[in-house]
């Protein structure tokens, strides 16, 4: 394997960035610069990239970039099932999870036995939710569930409750009172307050594990199962109220989780890729099955795109790419990630577990150390929450940080006002985007200063003080409604530029020793 440095593209974008570059205020008075757009069709999702601090000749060489470093090449080898993950001797298939039923050929590069295994779990989770759904699965007592507490962490947890939170009105639409929790910290009191306003003999846990060994899950299942057992259901009881999901079901078996009531996924998917697979059915037993099918179909839509679009018009290629200029050549070692729609609050969270777990790595798939900088730093959240804490620092601060906007084209909220809601956003949004971008010099500043009623005197002490810099690189992801459908595409668009950044950095995206590490330490340290 070779450096990414040595390929012809980077030595041309090396030589891009030791030339002056214009600021982002000159970039976007240039003509044309509006084309830089692009969109996936039957996503929903369009993505603004003019205001990323390259031109078109750069963009060109980081496509070119992405081409020499066999990106292309490496995910189809995903998408058949090769065994891309070359420290664990394992495929990559999380995009399989999301496959057509009954799918065939090229629409099912992975195989018709890894099809028809996904397809028959799929349809048992489905049926399972629909059942709870209905009160067609019964308590110990013969009563309906009207709760149910998912106990996982990491991937068994982040995905299906951020999907849970940006589908909130699917989860209270009416149609049933189940309603669904979740728990990760094993600190008590993250249990605690959320069993104390449940009835045990109506509530379901669900065990979310792929080893049905982590620490921190297996401590608060024990936990609740004491409190299943304090509440009356005890003994054999306690199985009608149980669920595990696991890829290691010989092990919830013999814990006591019937095999009725236990899902499985595989080896080759991963925690962080695994809101997709059975470990997604808090979130089907939120929104109901039918829309869970429909969260399927949009990261289905986005991998479509992604195998087909030319690069030139491939959204995750492009976000990915505008991450390697930004990291590499710009020399920026964090980004940002800001939603707008309150929705989405776990959404920056989910893919800074996603991005970081997959490439802070500093070894290449060949064992050899990086000569590049790989994964950043990501960071973020809700953008008008950030406009009053850290937004600061970004307009004003000695550090860099590019930034991703998403927003959400339409508001489906039943409030009298939510139209004005929605513009007061989505307003503040464009703003924020473009002032990063421009920035305000001196000269606009003083006039600003005299505008408020300044004399010449008064404002040019403060002229500095109260000038920006801009030059940020932002781009912002346009989703035209927060559907099940279209939020599954945006996450399939994140999961595919972290792997084309990975493709290019040669670093495995799909293991995470360093986060084995501390399990291993705390083990060693329980022993002793």
């Amino acid at each position: 394997m070779t450096s990414p440095t040595t390929l012809p593209a980077w030595q041309t974008l090396t030589q891009f960035a030791a030339l002056p570059q214009p600021h982002l205020r000159e970039r976007l008075a240039q003509p044309g610069r509006e084309a830089m757009q692009a969109a996936a069709d039957g996503t929903g999702i369009r993505l603004d990239f003019t205001r990323q601090a390259f031109d078109g000749a750069i963009l060109a060489a980081l496509l070119q970039l992405a081409r020499e470093a066999q990106v292309e090449a490496q995910r189809d080898a995903m998408f058949r099932g090769d065994t891309i993950n070359t420290s664990e001797q394992r495929a990559v298939l999380h995009v399989a999870l999301r496959g057509t039923p009954g799918a065939t050929g090229d629409a099912a590069p992975w195989g018709a036995e890894i099809q028809q295994l996904v397809q028959n779990e799929l349809d048992r989770v489905c049926a399972f939710a629909d059942r709870v759904r209905a009160g067609g699965v019964k308590s110990s007592t013969g009563a309906a569930f009207t709760d149910v507490v998912n106990i996982g962490i990491g991937g068994s947890d982040l995905g299906p409750r951020m999907a849970a939170d940006a589908l909130a009105p699917l989860c209270s639409d009416g149609k049933t009172g189940l309603r669904v929790h979740f728990v990760s910290n094993p600190d008590a009191w993250a249990l605690h307050s959320t069993l104390r306003g449940l009835d045990p003999k109506t509530t379901m846990v669900i065990v979310a594990s792929k080893t049905f060994t982590t620490q921190e899950t297996m401590t608060n299942a024990a936990s609740a199962r004491r409190w299943l057992e304090d509440g009356g259901i005890s003994g054999a009881a306690q199985s009608a109220h149980l669920v595990a999901i696991t890829a290691a079901p010989q092990k919830s078996g013999a814990a006591g989780y019937p095999a009725e009531h236990t899902f499985t996924f595989w080896d080759w998917v991963g925690g962080r890729y695994s809101v997709w697979s059975a470990l997604g059915m808090p979130l089907a037993m939120a929104i109901g099955p039918k829309a869970f099918r429909e969260f399927l179909a949009g990261g289905q839509a986005m991998d479509a795109h992604f195998r087909s679009a030319p690069l030139e018009q491939n959204l995750p290629v492009i976000l990915a790419m505008s991450g390697v200029w930004n990291r590499n050549f710009l020399n920026c070692p964090t980004q940002l990630l800001s939603c707008y729609p309150s929705r989405l609050v776990r959404f920056a969270p989910f893919v800074q577990q996603m991005d970081m777990e997959s490439n802070g790595k500093r070894t290449r798939k060949d064992g050899q150390p990086a000569d590049t900088g790989t994964g950043p730093i990501l960071w973020g959240g809700l953008g008008i929450d950030g406009q009053h804490a850290y937004f600061q620092l970004l307009h004003q601060g000695t550090h860099r940080v590019p930034v991703e906007f998403v927003g959400v084209e339409t508001e489906d909220t039943p409030l009298p006002l939510a139209a004005e809601h929605h513009r007061v956003v989505n307003l503040n949004l464009r703003a924020q985007s473009q002032a990063l971008a421009v920035g305000r010099n001196a000269a606009d500043t003083l006039k600003a200063l005299m505008a408020e009623g300044q004399t010449m005197e008064q404002a040019e002490p403060f002229v500095t003080q109260r000038s920006f810099a801009g030059d940020v690189p932002n781009s912002v992801l346009w989703i035209d409604q927060l559907s099940p459908h279209r939020l599954g595409a945006l996450i399939a668009l994140y999961e595919h530029k972290v792997f084309v950044q990975a493709a290019v950095w040669g670093i495995n995206a799909y293991d995470q020793w360093g986060v084995e590490l501390g399990k291993t330490m705390a083990k060693a340290m329980e022993k002793q």
